[in-house]
């Protein structure tokens, strides 16, 4: 993906890095976003939690972890970090773990995606995964809802100001 570019700033103040995501304009419900800080304050991922069900839980949160992100080091079994925040988001405490995944092609406009389906004990949830070309990892979590390639048509690289702090 060509249009995905690495940001520099002397102090961070949100990612240096592009966050795919769906345009918060574009949902119909709540949005919330939340990021993940180095202790060097840099930010080591971002995840945006879509919310159609009127504060009764999100409907699908959407992470980007790049490279060197603690929350892309997962053991065997454990399920990735937005699939960990859709179930905390929802108060659910039951015991989640991947148990398989499976790799389908994607065209995203102009691009090809390799998307990873991840396969969960927990079949409410569907999970899907992809790199990026400057090596963010995409992850979409869904609750109760299938994740269709429709989507993808819909993902494309939010505004750095959306998530400065101050």
């Amino acid at each position: 993906m060509s249009f995905l570019r690495r940001h520099r700033a002397a102090t961070p103040a949100g990612p240096d890095f592009d966050v795919l995501a769906m345009d918060p304009g574009d949902w119909p419900g709540n949005l919330g976003a939340g990021l993940l800080p180095a202790p060097d304050g840099s930010c080591q991922g971002v995840f945006l939690r879509y919310d159609l069900f009127g504060g009764r839980g999100p409907a699908m949160i959407i992470g980007n972890l790049p490279e060197g992100s603690p929350a892309r080091d997962l053991a065997e079994g454990q399920v990735p970090f937005e699939v960990a925040q859709l179930l905390a988001a929802l108060e659910n405490d039951e015991e989640v773990e991947v148990t398989g995944s499976e790799d389908c092609p994607v065209m995203q406009g102009d691009n090809l995606l390799i998307v990873r389906k991840v396969k969960l004990s927990e079949g409410r949830i569907s999970c899907v995964q992809f790199d990026r070309s400057d090596n963010v990892l995409v992850t979409i979590a869904s609750w109760d809802r299938p994740i269709t390639d429709d989507l993808y048509a819909l993902l494309k690289p939010l505004p750095a100001e959306l998530f400065q702090q101050g």
